[in-house]
């Protein structure tokens, strides 16, 4: 008898709680549309990655460079080699004549004596018009990052039916990556690799076909013995 009873009470509380379940789920905030969400929680923030160039005007000379010409080419190398991407440009009037193309490759000759690869400087010209005197432009791709603005506004800490973090979860993170990071140009495209060391290829393969050890030969000096303790 009290079995028979205990059935429509199973039955009224399963009802309820179908029901409060529902809604829940009809309650749960949803995404705005156009909202950015990210795959995990740490990744619904993002970092703005901007690009402007950077470049210097150098007016050509018949006797090359000048010594403020040269600072203001160390300079602009400096500042590649912090914040830079891809090659420097070396931009030469079309209608500048002899003297123009003469000092578009003193530049050349001189950012590679800086130190920048011979395979990072291109050569282009540019219409600087039909008067005469038009300056050698000399230039790079400047990057930035921006991370996002945390802290603007807080969701509840405990009122979560969503199950999600908070709005303001992984920003700071984000934030401090953007105002880090080396060169900001890494976080807009990924950087070339640096060709393998072809002779130390051969050197591995050789000893791996003739059966030999390919790991670099043990160095003595990197021994070591505990000394016993005299007492």
């Amino acid at each position: 008898m009290s079995s028979n009873r205990r059935a429509p009470v199973t039955r009224i509380l399963l009802v309820a709680s179908i029901a409060a379940l529902a809604a829940a789920c009809a309650s749960a905030p949803k995404t705005p549309p156009g909202e950015r969400t990210g795959l995990t929680p740490t990744e619904q923030f993002s970092i703005a990655v901007t690009s402007h160039p950077d470049q210097i005007l150098l007016a050509p000379h018949a006797e090359g460079l000048s010594p403020a010409q040269l600072s203001a080419l160390s300079a602009l190398v400096e500042r590649w080699r912090n914040t830079g991407s891809g090659p420097i440009q070396v931009g030469a009037p079309n209608h500048g004549g002899g003297e123009a193309y003469r000092a578009a490759t003193l530049v050349q000759a001189e950012l590679i004596a800086m130190g920048v690869e011979d395979d990072r400087v291109t050569m282009a010209g540019y219409d600087g018009g039909e008067k005469p005197g038009a300056p050698i432009v000399v230039g790079f791709d400047h990057y930035e990052a921006k991370g996002p603005e945390c802290g603007r506004n807080w969701d509840g800490f405990t009122s979560s039916m969503g199950n999600k973090p908070n709005n303001n979860f992984g920003c700071a993170v984000t934030a401090n990556i953007a105002a880090m990071v080396a060169n900001p140009a890494d976080l807009a495209q990924a950087q070339p690799l640096a060709s393998g060391d072809q002779g130390r290829r051969e050197v591995v393969l050789g000893k791996y076909r003739q059966g030999a050890l390919t790991s670099t030969a043990k160095d003595d000096q990197a021994d070591a013995a505990i000394s016993s303790v005299v007492h």
